[in-house]
């Protein structure tokens, strides 16, 4: 007889467990986080539509008029098109939100603790070196098409909710912090491999001279209190002049500039209390971390990310003949093969060789099944994959077209048979859902998180 699911509720300590519930209080603003991407997400479903339908269209040269209009100050190596805009200017935005949050993590949040921070981070490593593997193998014959080989290694959070909420999962909270730590871990990789192996002719005075503003906006971000004083919410009035200079001194530096953004990020501060967890700002005083978030996330995931996404995501599909062309191509294969099976696989071998070896036990209320599906979802990529793409093939070639629908079709396929798999769980998450709410004592902290 196959084995039933066990009760909710029935998770082993957190020391020995992978994948066991965290704290009450992470769990709760994580939640936030994730609601706030799921509603990016939907958005981008929609301005993904709207390119490839006005790209296809009977004006489709007014649209690409547009992503290659240039403006800007050619003297400071800053005359580019809307196109490059978006990508060099609007993602530094997004990334500089991943590195706050990723310092946030791991300064105070659950991930501070390495029992609880190896296993996602290990899988992230493995959901991005598997999936190169696939490509590197499918066009290892093709010389020139190579370089796209990190096309396939990111995840795209807001897609992959936007998934969760078309579906109507009920994916537990420990499987929606994997995903989340899974997707901005792929996304500091990716940042490490856009500066390590996309930057061309790097120019090292430039990327000395950017060292100043960097050191001069950690110094006041760090000295924030005294500097600022109680006017803690006007700091940002001072600091996002000066970090605009070193993405700038960054740009011209020739590597790519939305590494400054995570390197910002990086420098704001992170309280935490002497038992390690986060400072809980009150409402009336937010931490500069805090104050960051709230002014830039909704301009991330309502401005930035979206027109990134419009002016990268139109294609021209060019028809039957055009489809099939693309079809065969190596760097449509790799890609596909990178995010339908090499994500899943890279997550799911990661995650139970770390399990076993450390002889640690599946929280009880998960199954490798679950593992399998988040892994399957993670193989949904988008927003990185398309910038990795633009800087692996130049804009307009056959070879970027044709990634640009690799991207497409295997998130595509991986968002359907993330479905099914989620689906077929999907009582059983409710269970765990409803659990997690049982608050008995009545003291604002449900019962399963009680000495968490």
């Amino acid at each position: 007889m196959a084995k039933e699911d066990p009760p909710a509720g029935t998770g082993a300590g957190p020391g020995n467990t992978t994948l066991s519930r965290g704290s009450y209080g992470e769990t709760l603003r994580i939640n936030e986080i994730l609601r706030k991407e799921t509603v990016g997400g939907i958005l981008l479903l929609i301005v993904t539509v709207l390119a490839l339908a006005w790209a296809n269209s009977p004006v489709a040269d007014s649209y690409f008029a547009i992503r290659d209009f240039e403006f800007g100050y050619e003297p400071w190596h800053l005359k580019l098109s809307v196109g490059e805009w978006a990508a060099d200017g609007l993602l530094a935005i997004f990334f500089f939100l991943t590195g706050l949050e990723l310092k946030r993590e791991f300064i105070a949040g659950d991930l501070r603790r390495i029992s609880r921070a190896i296993v996602p981070v290990a899988a992230a490593f493995g959901g991005v070196m598997v999936p190169a593997i696939f490509y590197v193998i499918v066009n290892l014959t093709s010389p020139e098409t190579l370089r796209g080989w990190a096309i396939p290694t990111a995840t795209d959070i807001a897609f992959a909710l936007a998934v969760l909420a078309v579906i109507s999962s009920h994916l537990p909270s420990a499987l929606r912090i994997f995903l989340l730590t899974l997707a901005v871990m792929d996304d500091l990789i990716a940042i490490a491999i856009i500066a390590f192996f996309y930057s061309e002719d790097v120019e090292l005075v430039y990327l000395l001279w950017m060292l100043l503003p960097l050191a001069l906006f950690a110094f006041l971000a760090q000295k924030n209190p005294k500097f600022f004083g109680k006017r803690i919410s006007a700091a940002w009035f001072i600091l996002l002049p000066i970090g605009m200079v070193v993405w700038g001194l960054m740009h011209a530096s020739g590597v790519h500039s939305t590494v400054a953004g995570v390197l910002l990020g990086f420098m704001i501060p992170v309280l935490r209390r002497k038992d390690g967890r986060a400072v809980t700002p009150r409402p009336n005083k937010p931490g500069l971390a805090e104050v960051f978030e709230h002014r830039f996330r909704p301009l991330s995931t309502g401005i930035a990310i979206p027109l990134f996404a419009f002016f990268s995501a139109g294609v021209v599909l060019g028809g039957v003949e055009g489809m099939i062309k693309a079809a065969t191509d190596p760097v449509t294969i790799g890609i596909v093969a990178g995010l339908v099976l090499g994500k899943p696989i890279g997550i799911m071998a990661t995650t139970w060789t770390l399990t076993k070896t450390t002889r640690a036990n599946l929280d009880p209320n998960l199954k490798w099944v679950d593992i399998l599906g988040v892994g399957v979802l993670a193989g949904v990529g988008f927003t990185v994959s398309l910038l990795v793409n633009d800087l692996s093939f130049a804009q307009g070639t056959e070879h970027n077209n044709h990634a640009k629908l690799g991207i497409l079709a295997g998130s595509l396929i991986s968002a359907i048979f993330a479905t099914i798999i989620l689906r077929i769980r999907n009582r059983h998450y409710r269970r765990i859902q409803e659990e997690e709410k049982v608050d008995s004592d009545e003291d604002g902290i449900p019962d399963v998180y009680e000495g968490r």
